[in-house]
């Protein structure tokens, strides 16, 4: 490959990720036409000036900047970016399940998630996002519903459920439109869980 045509397909790759809007999320992997060096270093050179930031190995995102400094695209539009690359599935954990539920209205310093894809932990600003692999059956429910709610519940216990959790459940169940599926993922959750759950079923 001649000089020439380096310098080319360089610029030509550096302008399509100029290009790119704001909140991006784009991976190494994103431009196999081009030659894995090129991609490599112009992905570098785009993290040098402050287009890029490098959030875990072979992922980078296009930050927006503001007057309070750069603003990261959501937690949950990476994961789902992840996600889709990897063609896996996703699912909040601990703490981040039951922030997700509005059982906990403590934002958690690092987001866990399952995943049937590669683990990783993904660096922004002041906080982390672990991505670990889960078990099979933490992705057999059919509603995204009863799959959070037992990460939630499971992170919480079952002396720490109250009053105040059993309204957020009792509404979050009254909401979930496929009630068909809703009724069988029930029955698959874990005994105590299902003691809790199931009787708000039947009022609803």
């Amino acid at each position: 490959m001649n000089d020439e045509h380096t310098i080319i397909e360089k610029t030509t790759l550096k302008e399509r990720i100029e290009a790119l809007p704001e909140d991006s999320v784009l991976f190494r992997s994103d431009f196999p036409e081009y030659h894995a060096e090129f991609v490599g270093s112009t992905l570098s050179e785009l993290t040098c000036t402050g287009v890029l930031v490098k959030i875990s190995q072979g992922i980078y995102v296009k930050p927006r900047n503001s007057r309070f400094g750069l603003v990261f695209p959501s937690v949950e539009k990476i994961v789902q970016a992840i996600a889709i690359r990897d063609k896996a599935e996703v699912l909040p954990s601990g703490m981040t399940a039951l922030n997700t539920l509005g059982l906990s209205t403590q934002v958690p310093m690092n987001y866990t998630y399952l995943t049937t894809g590669s683990e990783r932990t993904i660096k922004l600003s002041n906080h982390q996002v672990i991505l670990k692999r889960g078990v099979p059956k933490n992705f057999c429910y059919s509603t995204r519903l009863i799959a959070l709610l037992v990460q939630a519940l499971r992170t919480l216990k079952q002396d720490n459920v109250g009053e105040e959790e059993f309204l957020v459940i009792r509404e979050l169940i009254s909401k979930e439109p496929d009630k068909e599926n809703l009724g069988r993922d029930i029955d698959l959750m874990p005994g105590w869980m299902k003691r809790i759950v199931k009787p708000m079923l039947v009022n609803n």
